[in-house]
């Protein structure tokens, strides 16, 4: 009988391979991705099939109902370059905030109701990511997934027992899953996303956006969507947001995402006295503060032409507004999230090293609780992150991206890739970032020292994507195998704290791959996770 995870009995350590890694939130997935290798292909080939498998096992963090962001490095002769994938889904052209404020509704629903659907932009960013980086076939690259959904696979810890945590009303919706998934290692399969994954992998996006799943978000949306808002793509490449802090150049995607934050608040930390130990309850304090005076006013700035570059130069002016020794009790004066992240690395076929950082997302949990009903595919919720009042650059809208709490991370040093990093966690995503930035690249730890370590996180109310809007602010949670002097020294500088539980899906399920300096790839996924993996060769 294996001992469960405690300080005394705390997760193996960092995996490492001299080729490639692959680091998940479910071990099929990994394995999926490793497959990929195995045949020649690349990073890129190995991450989107870790997606599509997982986007089959893990229906309550992520699937194809749902949005992607990508970081790409790709080694070159200078060192390399990354490069930016927002795979986030657009409104459709029925979006129309005055009609749901003459409803009387305030802000966008949380579940149940399909405008909170926006077009699910995953798909997409697979076949952007394939027709630029992929060097196998995309029925190839399919292949693991379509098995896993056709034949079925085993019901993982913590989507079993699914109908007991919904209503009534989701159970009904769901019940493709629900009726399935009922004890860990019960057999699951999802024709209708085997399906749809065939389509795909034999005659591309046509067959998914203009197919049975275009058709039936269409039905589903009454109004909402039209032929016209599936036929565009929901994939477009930018230029990543980057800066320099803990001594290396940190990449993320920038709005309307808020990875602004990771890069905000880790160059704040940097300049702050931070403690050798980052068990010192001080090296918590001074993280936090750096987190609250980067996303304090998150909900008023961030939108989908918000400039990233000036909002980090907006934070880089608030150093002198930490308190160094006391909570600075700053909010903003006016929801937990389940998404999947997952990382590779490592040389395909033609010899070229490559970083993947990639996340992928249903928003909360099952997303909306809705699902487009002739592929039986759950839909997400991202729309919840628009805003219903009048004139707010983030309103809701034709055509129109909400803000997205989704931040995948890369570091590099001199161009050279150094790490790939990610998480999800809704609101918190950019705190967790923070502590694994501070651990794995100022005091350089191990990633599953990193990611093992125990977490704090700014906790709103009620959802996980409410931090900022709590009208007394967040409450600093704490994990239970965080150190023990942390809940009550942390209050005693006048943060209101709540211990946890130990090892809890509630501080994200975080992976790390870095490349240590004798070339060797080291990683680790998260025990948060229960069936994550991380293995390469």
């Amino acid at each position: 009988m294996v001992a469960p995870m405690s300080a005394a009995n705390p997760p193996r350590s960092s995996v490492r391979a001299p080729c490639h890694l692959v680091a998940t939130a479910d071990h099929l997935a990994t394995t999926a991705g490793n497959e990929m290798f195995a045949r020649g292909g690349n990073a890129v080939d190995a991450a989107i099939a870790s997606n599509a498998a997982i986007a089959v096992t893990g229906p309550h963090l992520c699937g194809m109902g749902g949005d992607l962001f990508a970081l790409v490095h790709v080694e070159g002769s200078d060192g390399g370059e990354v490069h930016a994938l927002n795979a986030a889904g657009r409104a459709g052209s029925g979006a129309d905030a005055e009609a749901m404020r003459a409803e009387g509704l305030t802000e966008m629903p949380f579940r149940l109701d399909i405008r909170s659907v926006t077009v699910p932009g995953c798909v997409d960013g697979w076949l952007a990511l394939h027709e630029r980086f992929g060097s196998l076939s995309l029925d190839v690259v399919l292949a693991p997934a379509h098995r896993l959904a056709a034949d079925g696979f085993p019901c993982s810890p913590l989507l079993a027992g699914l109908a007991d945590r919904l209503d009534a009303v989701s159970r009904a919706n769901l019940a493709e899953l629900t009726e399935q998934a009922t004890t860990t290692g019960a057999l699951v399969r999802r024709p209708g996303t085997a399906q749809a994954l065939d389509g795909i992998a034999h005659s591309g996006r046509d067959s998914f956006y203009g197919g049975e799943f275009g058709a039936g978000l269409i039905e589903l949306g009454g109004g909402l969507f039209n032929a016209g808002d599936l036929a565009t793509s929901q994939a477009n490449w930018e230029s990543p947001l980057s800066a320099d802090a803990f001594g290396v150049t940190l990449h993320t995607i920038g709005p309307s995402t808020q990875g602004y934050l990771v890069l905000g608040a880790s160059r704040l930390a940097a300049q702050l006295p931070l403690p050798v130990d980052p068990g010192d309850e001080r090296w918590a304090h001074l993280l936090i503060e750096a987190a609250i005076a980067a996303g304090h006013d998150r909900p008023k700035v961030l939108h989908e032409h918000a400039d990233g570059d000036a909002l980090i130069e907006m934070i880089d002016g608030r150093l002198d507004q930490i308190d160094t020794e006391r909570a600075s009790e700053r909010w903003a004066p006016d929801r937990d999230g389940d998404t999947t992240y997952l990382c590779t690395a490592g040389r395909g076929g033609d010899g070229r090293m490559m970083g993947v950082s990639l996340i992928q997302s249903n928003a909360s949990g099952l997303g909306s609780h809705l699902v487009e009903p002739r592929t039986g595919i759950n839909l997400h919720n991202r729309g919840m992150g628009f805003s219903l009042e009048a004139g707010h650059p983030a309103e809701f809208g034709p055509g129109r991206r909400p803000p997205h709490t989704l931040a995948p991370a890369v570091a590099t040093r001199g161009g050279d890739l150094v790490g790939v990093f990610g998480t999800m966690g809704g609101d918190a995503q950019p705190q967790i970032l923070l502590q694994l930035a501070a651990r794995l690249f100022h005091h350089g730890q191990s990633p599953a020292a990193a990611v093992n370590a125990g977490r704090w996180a700014l906790k709103g109310p009620e959802t996980g994507f409410d931090t900022w809007q709590a009208p007394d602010g967040p409450h600093v949670a704490i994990e239970g195998h965080a150190p023990d002097g942390w809940v009550e020294a942390l209050a005693a500088r006048g943060h209101r704290t709540a211990r946890d539980a130990a090892w809890s899906s509630g501080f994200g399920h975080a992976h790390a791959i870095v490349v240590e300096d004798n070339g060797t790839l080291a990683g680790a996924a998260d025990p948060r996770t229960v069936v994550g993996s991380c293995a390469g060769a």
